[in-house]
Order: C-alpha cells, then sequence, then structure tokens
C-alpha cells in the first residue's frame, strides 16, 4: 500500500533523513520506534506532504504522492493523527469530528461515519456537545483518532498517540488502534512506548540517528537484544 523508497528529507540545510526505506501493506499494523529526535515524526510529516524529500520517492497504492498538497491526500486516504493532538479546543467534539470530513465522499458519508465513530468510541457520542478544549488528555486523544476516521481512510498513521497519557488510558489508545485495524484501516504509527507498540504490530522499523538500523515482527524486535537494552531498558 504504501512504499517509501530511499528518502533524504532536510530542514533548510541541515539533512535529518538519511536513505530511508520501507513499506506499510494492507491491513498491517506498522510500528516505527526510536528515541526522541531520531526522526520519526518527520516522516510522518514526509508522507503528509508537509515536508518535501529531496531525494527518493513516496508511493501510495502504487501511484507517487511526494509532490501531491497535503490536502489532496485526504482524499485518496491518508490520515495523520499529529502528536499533542492539534484539536480546535474552541469547536465541540461533534464539530472537531465534522473538520475531519469536509470534501469529497467523506462528506457525503458525514452522518454515517459519524456514527461509527460513536460506535467505536462512545465516550465521545457521550461528550458530543462538550467543548474540545475541557476534555480530559484521553479523551483528546480519542477525539484527535476520531477526527482522522472520518475522513474514511484507507492508511491511518499516528504520531506518539501515547503522549503525556496515564497507563490505563495508553492501553485503551492502543486497545483503539487495534479494534481499527480490525476494521480494516492499515496503520503505520510512531511511538516512544516501544513495549507497547511492538505488542500490537504486525511488523516494525527501528530508526536511529535518521536511518533505519533494524526491522522484524513487532515479537521479533520485543525479544531483540539491542531493543531491549536500549529501549526497554532491559
Amino acid at each position: 500500500m504504501l512504499e517509501i523508497k530511499n528518502i533524504d528529507v532536510l530542514y533548510g540545510d541541515v539533512q535529518v533523513i538519511w536513505g530511508v526505506s520501507f513499506e506499510v501493506k494492507a491491513k498491517e499494523i506498522v510500528a516505527m520506534i526510536g528515541a526522541n529526535g531520531a526522526g520519526k515524526s518527520t516522516i510522518l510529516r514526509t508522507i503528509s506532504g508537509i515536508l518535501r524529500p529531496k531525494m527518493g520517492e513516496i508511493l501510495f497504492e502504487g501511484k507517487p504522492i511526494y509532490k501531491i498538497d497535503p490536502f489532496k491526500l485526504t482524499e485518496l486516504g491518508i490520515a495523520h493523527v499529529p502528536e499533542a493532538r492539534r484539536l480546535f479546543v474552541e469547536m465541540t467534539v461533534e464539530e472537531n469530528l465534522d473538520m475531519g470530513s469536509l470534501r469529497g465522499e467523506a462528506r457525503v458519508r458525514r452522518e454515517k461515519t459519524k456514527a461509527m465513530v460513536f460506535e467505536l468510541l462512545p465516550r465521545l457520542r457521550e461528550r458530543r456537545r462538550q467543548l474540545a478544549g475541557t476534555l480530559s488528555g484521553g479523551e483528546q486523544q480519542m477525539l484527535a483518532v476520531g477526527r482522522g476516521l472520518m475522513s474514511l481512510p484507507k492508511l491511518q498513521m499516528f504520531d506518539e498517540p501515547s503522549l503525556g497519557l496515564a497507563p490505563l488510558l495508553v492501553r485503551e489508545v492502543f486497545h483503539t488502534i487495534r479494534k481499527i485495524n480490525g476494521e480494516g484501516t492499515t496503520v503505520l504509527i510512531v511511538e516512544q512506548n516501544v513495549k507497547q507498540t511492538l505488542l500490537v504490530a504486525d511488523r516494525g522499523y527501528v530508526l536511529e540517528t535518521g536511518k533505519i538500523t533494524q526491522q522484524g515482527t513487532g515479537q521479533a524486535l520485543l525479544g531483540d537484544e539491542h531493543v531491549k537494552t536500549a529501549y526497554l531498558g532491559v
């Protein structure tokens, strides 16, 4: 579904991603793990069109997308749930959800999709008239997930979805990601919570200083000595 081919990414004159290649197959959960500052979020921003690769290609369903405007990628079926959620805090939960379905088929199917989101995330139905800025951290994360689903994505990308959440809420977030994948949505997740991420991932990649250094199934990476020492504190 998604193919990243030898991309280099720069911030100004500073190169931060070096020859990165990986793939995400349809209906997989693929994790990218690594230390803070390794370049994980940069890769998601590049896939989303916020940044442009200096070299290399990004293909989605076999077609190049690395020169397409970000808002057009949503219509192709790519949704990005960014770090720190980025909600419209002075709008209600329902209004935030509606903002995720402004174009194309997603707009036509808005009410049906919203009913599906409320079924998947019942807390949002309970809070639908509440301002997003007054929600708890966990509820705000669920709203960010729900807003992404409103665009009817084929691929949903998550950037640090458990950031700042209590352990109980972290488990709830990862349970939700599993449910989304179970409904047929492909998932690419960037996370520093390595254990929880690899437990749900079909496959994973390790990113270190802008380069992929390891790859394997989630279970294989959980058992890898370098991963255990560097990221699990074992």
